[in-house]
């Protein structure tokens, strides 16, 4: 488990905190975690002798909701607060704050990193968001809250599969 929590998670999500979380990006990443996580924990011996592969609940237990996307989240919660707090006068803080001469199109607008960090400030239910940038304890307790969140992936998933089924039956 070292292994996948030093080497191969550091891997697959660096650079993450400039992402923005689409929902096939986050199947990928999921479906990728539990192929690895599955690997790690092996097969389950029932108590009649037959094996049988974990269920996804059981590998996020294992792993105390820490999934790869909370992981993201969280990385990019910690980033925003980071670039809140820079000084005006910082290149990176200039880029961020830099808005393009041209006009968006009139099509459905793509979702923006800072829209999709913002979503989830909402789920987390973070209230007064500028303020607490600026207490760095506060805000860590933020970014820690955003990496066992339980919302996720996976209630959705089991949503779409249900949907799926009742599809298949009619």
């Amino acid at each position: 488990m070292k292994l996948y929590w030093s080497i191969i998670r550091p891997t697959v999500t660096y650079t993450c905190e400039a992402w923005v979380l689409k929902e096939t990006i986050k199947n990928k990443l999921m479906v990728f975690e539990r192929k690895v996580l599955r690997r790690i924990f092996g097969l389950t011996k029932e108590r009649d002798g037959a094996w049988r592969i974990k269920t996804n609940d059981v590998l996020d237990e294992l792993i105390r909701h820490k999934n790869i996307i909370n992981h993201t989240k969280a990385n990019r919660l910690s980033w925003f607060g980071h670039l809140h707090r820079m000084q005006k006068g910082r290149i990176i803080k200039k880029i961020h704050k830099w808005k393009p001469m041209l006009t968006r199109p009139l099509v459905r607008p793509k979702n923006r990193w800072e829209d999709d960090i913002r979503n989830n400030m909402k789920k987390l239910k973070i209230k007064n968001w500028t303020s607490c940038i600026q207490d760095r304890n506060k805000w860590k307790l933020y970014v820690e809250k955003a990496k066992t969140f339980t919302e996720g992936s996976c209630s959705a998933h089991r949503r779409r599969r249900r949907r799926r089924r009742r599809r298949n039956r009619k």
